[in-house]
This record gives C-alpha cells, sequence and structure tokens, in this order.
C-alpha cells in the first residue's frame, strides 16, 4: 500500500487549498478512505471519509460545511477541497485508509501516507 499526498502550503486565512492523494498497491476503488490531520501538540483527528459517490460522506464538526471530500477511482485518486481556511486547521494532512478509534479514543490508522503540510497564517 503506497499513498503520496500532495497539495498543502501556506495559506491566509479565508483561502483555499486543494490535496491529492495517489492511492496504489491495493483495490482503491472498494475502499473507505479517509482524511485525518495531526495538528502541532495534538493527536490524530479524523477529518472526513468517503465510500463511494452513492453513499453521503462525512465530516468532523469542525470542517462541515468548508471542506468536501471526493475520490477519482479512475485515476486512483483522493481529495480534500478546503475553503474558508482558518488558523486551527493548521496541521499535517494524511491521506488514509482502515482507521479506528483505541481503547484511549486515539485515532490509528493501518495505512497513511506521508503527510501534506497546511498552514494557514496571515
Amino acid at each position: 500500500v503506497q499513498l503520496v499526498e500532495s497539495g498543502g502550503g501556506l495559506v491566509q486565512p479565508g483561502g483555499s487549498l486543494r490535496l491529492s492523494c495517489v492511492a496504489s498497491g491495493f483495490s482503491f476503488s472498494r475502499d473507505v478512505m479517509s482524511w485525518v490531520r495531526r495538528a502541532p501538540g495534538k493527536g490524530l483527528e479524523w477529518v472526513s471519509s468517503i465510500v463511494d459517490r452513492d453513499v453521503p460522506t462525512n465530516y468532523a464538526p469542525s470542517v462541515k460545511g468548508r471542506f468536501s471530500i471526493s475520490r477519482d477511482n479512475a485515476k486512483n485518486t483522493l481529495y480534500l477541497q478546503m475553503n474558508n481556511l482558518k488558523p486551527e486547521d493548521t496541521a499535517v494532512y494524511y491521506c488514509a485508509k482502515d482507521c479506528t478509534y483505541q481503547s484511549d479514543y486515539q485515532l490509528s490508522c493501518v495505512y497513511q501516507g506521508q503527510g501534506t503540510q497546511v498552514t494557514v497564517s496571515s
């Protein structure tokens, strides 16, 4: 399994970014895919997940209405469109699969990429 993210960067509050994740080594179209993030000094946080185009997507309350997850199964690519970014969105964003909450309520993912840094600052 290989997950390679791109698209992060420095953006001003209110700005937008689009993250991409190219997947390989497994049946991408059949798997639930997620975006998760880790802010400085904090644990892994679930952002959004997608099954397929016919199933409603899910978002963390902190990003709902601002972020949009999508996938292109023909390209084995996962996307995260992030609009109206806020300083609290600053984090390393990871494309991930097979994520669960452990007994200590910490999120853990079996597979995740190397991450892409998103910094929201004026």
